[in-house]
């Protein structure tokens, strides 16, 4: 069968696509480490693509303990030019609400000791992110939503929050100071990785709650969350299937060439083995 040229990274309560044939479990190992799991390859909608559960089978990784480069990696190593991801967000809005999905087109890095490159260790990579996502991706995703008759807001701020615990109220209020749509604790990581990675990169925030700065809300419990997160995961997994159905063949935007400036050490100075162990993503531009 062909390569998967889509990946779907699955969030907290969207750990399957149910629309999924021809499945098969690809396991992967990294010069990063282990992905969260076994890729699912299959056929969605005519097209080949690769689904990870985020958190791995049976949810047991936290996003502080996410392995992002490694997960990222390995849809390089399969061939992925898209990624579509899923993940559970509160809402820093009152319009905003539960149930409600958003198309982030910013991010606010409140993480703390992450590890958000691929470069380093005798390359020195300086990629451009003023745009975080793939314009062109997060506009197929939000019609996806309409088309499947969910409320979608386009662009937002997404603040990415530690973890593993909620906000404090003085830390909602603040964010919401900055203008912060909604808050979650793992897409940035991501899109930064697939953005080195020259993958085009966008998500669906899933609204679960209004964080604590709601007076309603103001002590988030995992049940609410859930209970919301598994209505919202039907609407989303069939805005994913919508979305790949509609995905242009050929890639037109600027994630396919971003490392084609940013590259800055000199090909001669670069490790022999950093070379071997980043072919996927500088193969191209380093021999």
């Amino acid at each position: 069968m062909s390569k998967p040229t889509i990946g779907i990274i699955g969030g907290s309560g969207l750990y399957n696509m149910a629309e999924l044939a021809d499945r098969e479990e690809r396991y992967l190992t990294t010069p990063f480490g282990d992905p969260s799991g076994p890729y699912v390859l299959g056929t969605l909608r005519g097209k080949r693509v690769a689904f990870l559960p985020r958190h791995g089978v049976g949810h047991c990784i936290s996003p502080s303990e996410l392995n992002f480069r490694a997960n990222i990696f390995g849809f390089k190593m399969l061939g992925v030019e898209r990624i579509l991801s899923a993940s559970a967000v509160g809402s820093l809005k009152e319009d905003y609400k539960p149930l409600e999905i958003v198309i982030p087109d910013q991010f606010i890095d409140r993480t703390a000791g992450r590890i958000s490159t691929f470069f380093g260790n005798g390359i020195v990579v300086h990629v451009g992110f003023s745009h975080p996502v793939c314009r062109d991706l997060a506009i197929v995703a939000a019609d996806s939503v309409l088309r499947v008759g969910g409320k979608v807001h386009r662009n937002g701020i997404y603040v990415n929050m530690e973890g593993p615990q909620f906000s404090t109220l003085a830390e909602s209020r603040l964010y919401r100071q900055w203008g912060g749509d909604v808050i979650g604790m793992t897409n940035l990581q991501e899109a930064k990785l697939a953005r080195e990675a020259e993958i085009c990169y966008t998500t669906l925030a899933l609204i679960t709650d209004y964080d604590c700065w709601h007076p309603d809300h103001d002590s988030v419990t995992v049940d609410l969350i859930i209970t919301n997160l598994n209505q919202n995961s039907l609407t989303a997994q069939r805005a994913i299937a919508d979305a790949v159905e509609r995905i242009a063949p050929v890639r037109t935007c600027a994630c396919k060439d971003a490392l084609a400036t940013a590259i800055i050490t000199q090909p001669e100075y670069i490790p022999e083995q950093v070379k071997k162990d980043l072919a996927p993503i500088i193969g191209k531009y380093i021999k």
